[in-house]
C-alpha cells in the first residue's frame, strides 16, 4: 500500500472527528501537556541512547516505558471520551449515541492493533 493510499485508510478509519463544545480531556489538558512533553523528553532521550551505542537491552526498556507511559495517556482520553462526549451524544440521540459509541469502539480497536 503507498503511503498516501495508508494515510487516507488511516483517516477513513478514523471516523467522525468533530464535536461540539469542549473536548472531554478539556478539563486535564495541562495534564495531559505536561505528561506529553515528560514521554518526548523520553523519545529524545531514546535516540540519544542509540546516537551514543547504549546497549540494546537498555534502549529496548526505554522503549517499553514510554509504550507504558503513552497507553496511559491514552486510557484516560478513552475515559475522558466516553465520560464527555460519547453521554453527551447519547443524551442528544439515541443516533447521536450510537455514533459515538461506534468511533469510541473503532479507536479503541486502533489502539489495541498498535
Amino acid at each position: 500500500m503507498t503511503e498516501t493510499a495508508q494515510a487516507r485508510t488511516t483517516t477513513q478509519d478514523a471516523g467522525p472527528t468533530s464535536h461540539d463544545g469542549p473536548h472531554g480531556y478539556a478539563s486535564d489538558k495541562e495534564a495531559y501537556l505536561k505528561r506529553m512533553r515528560r514521554i518526548e523528553g523520553q523519545v529524545r532521550g531514546i535516540a540519544r541512547m542509540i546516537d551514543e551505542d547504549v546497549y540494546c537491552i537498555d534502549i529496548l526498556t526505554q522503549v517499553s516505558a514510554v509504550t507504558k507511559a503513552l497507553q496511559a495517556v491514552s486510557i484516560g482520553l478513552v475515559e475522558d471520551h466516553l465520560g464527555h462526549c460519547v453521554v453527551d451524544a447519547a443524551r442528544e440521540s439515541e443516533e447521536a449515541g450510537a455514533a459515538k459509541v461506534k468511533e469510541a469502539a473503532d479507536a479503541i480497536a486502533r489502539l489495541v492493533r498498535s
